[in-house]
């Protein structure tokens, strides 16, 4: 399936996404956005079920008077359906990925697509996976409240600053704040159980805000928070450079919290500092991060990654090796290193050798996190990036296992209190249960736009 602009493959590919809601993100200028995806298992998915509940867009209540607006002035919104039996008067409130916009350059960009312009958003969106409507689909939190907040302030809900000169406005800050308020206002108040949840940008935004989600609500209301994919690692690349710390490294006018700016290791202290009860799903092989942070083309000016960096399985058996935890050829070397620009964000502060690799650089940052049961974590050893949105990976007869159980049932058996999870799969190969994503060509912007 090739993903040229003028190819039928593209338009079929343009479609398919927009009846499944899912967001492929674009690589701008040597880094790509946080949900960039294109799925081999998805197709035959897609004309196997019924077609999805379609949610109509919202604008935020007063918004306007709060300041709170995208990155090109306009106002935000959000997707509801509302619960009902049982599930009424109970809510999950899902944040939307999309990346973080880290230039000047970037963001003006970014403001003319969906992820800084309500302009640009969808006026309908399918609910599928953890928003689906569906008992058969999504059996723990089918009949409850649930809304999808669009992302469109280019900083995971954060930032609280403008650039008048490029006309953006950096208010992620105000539009949390001012959704929270709007859905208080709507019913949520008096919610007895919500479920905060987000994936990739939005699954960080999740960490970020979880406890101050929590305190919405009276003690009596149950209240957890879900991080797809949000959990971001500062690697050192096949290059033995660190792309990612540079990308995050250059947002210096966003006017970050002082938990996210005043940390050697934010993230990381964000993780272990999270007093409400937080669920980590992640996969041990996140795509976007081999793609944009460990092996990104910048990093790899030979091309040596690049059949494995698009499709996993022509990886060589020195590429798993480095991607398990080994090394490649004279990529060998111990290093240790403190986090000193204090605008850094997706970042953790380790001493690891480089042959611990990326997967056992993951279970290595969530140990602290693993140790309370309070906490769930869930993480497969796939080459993905979401999966709770996705009906295909969260609860379909064919999602991805560990331990013979799905996403779904982990989460909600956390959630429920009905078992203590701490699911983590054994390594590349052995789970033949994924949903891998397949990549055809290098994901930027000049070669594929989906808008």
């Amino acid at each position: 399936m090739e993903c040229s602009s003028t190819s039928p493959a593209f338009f079929n590919l343009l479609w398919l996404y927009a009846i499944l809601g899912f967001l492929l993100c674009n690589w701008v200028h040597g880094f790509e956005y946080l949900n960039a995806t294109a799925d081999h298992n998805l197709m035959p998915y897609a004309f196997s079920r019924p077609p999805p509940l379609m949610v109509g867009f919202t604008f935020i209540h007063g918004a306007a008077a709060k300041g709170a607006v995208c990155l090109d002035g306009t106002l935000p919104g959000y997707h509801i359906h509302r619960g009902y039996g049982s599930g009424a008067n109970n809510w999950v409130v899902m944040l939307e990925g999309g990346g973080w916009c880290n230039t000047i350059r970037v963001c003006a960009y970014s403001k003319k697509t969906r992820h800084g312009s309500s302009t640009y958003m969808e006026k309908q969106i399918p609910f599928t996976g953890i928003l689906s409507n569906k008992a058969a689909e999504n059996p723990d939190f089918f009949n409850w409240n649930r809304v999808k907040i669009r992302y469109c302030d280019g900083a995971s809900f954060s930032g609280d600053s403008q650039i008048e000169a490029a006309q953006l406005y950096f208010r992620g800050k105000r539009i949390w704040s001012a959704a929270m308020e709007d859905l208080k206002s709507k019913g949520m108040r008096y919610a007895k159980q919500a479920l905060l949840a987000g994936c990739s940008a939005g699954g960080l935004a999740t960490i970020l805000h979880c406890d101050e989600f929590r305190e919405l609500f009276p003690m009596t209301t149950r209240v957890k928070c879900l991080s797809d994919a949000g959990l971001f690692l500062d690697v050192i690349d096949i290059s033995g450079r660190r792309t990612s710390r540079n990308m995050f490294g250059s947002l210096k006018v966003w006017n970050l919290p002082q938990r996210c700016t005043k940390r050697l290791n934010p993230i990381l202290h964000s993780i272990t500092s999270v007093k409400t009860p937080l669920f980590l799903l992640n996969t041990a092989y996140d795509s976007w991060q081999i793609q944009a942070s460990l092996a990104p083309p910048s990093a790899d000016p030979h091309g040596r990654w690049h059949e494995c960096r698009n499709n996993f399985a022509r990886c060589s058996a020195s590429q798993i090796r480095f991607l398990q935890g080994g090394f490649i050829g004279s990529f060998t070397f111990t290093f240790t290193f403190v986090i000193s620009n204090s605008y850094n964000l997706f970042v953790f502060s380790l001493s690891l050798s480089s042959e611990a690799g990326f997967r056992n650089q993951m279970l290595y940052a969530v140990r602290g996190l693993s140790k309370h049961k309070k906490n769930g974590i869930f993480i497969n050893s796939c080459f993905a990036h979401c999966q709770s949105e996705r009906q295909d990976t969260w609860f379909d007869q064919n999602s991805p296992r560990v331990r013979n159980k799905r996403i779904a049932e982990y989460v909600g058996d956390w959630y429920f209190d009905r078992a203590n999870v701490k699911a983590i799969d054994c390594p590349y190969p052995c789970d033949n249960t994924c949903h891998n994503l397949v990549f055809r060509g290098e994901f930027r912007l000049d070669n594929l736009t989906v808008n």
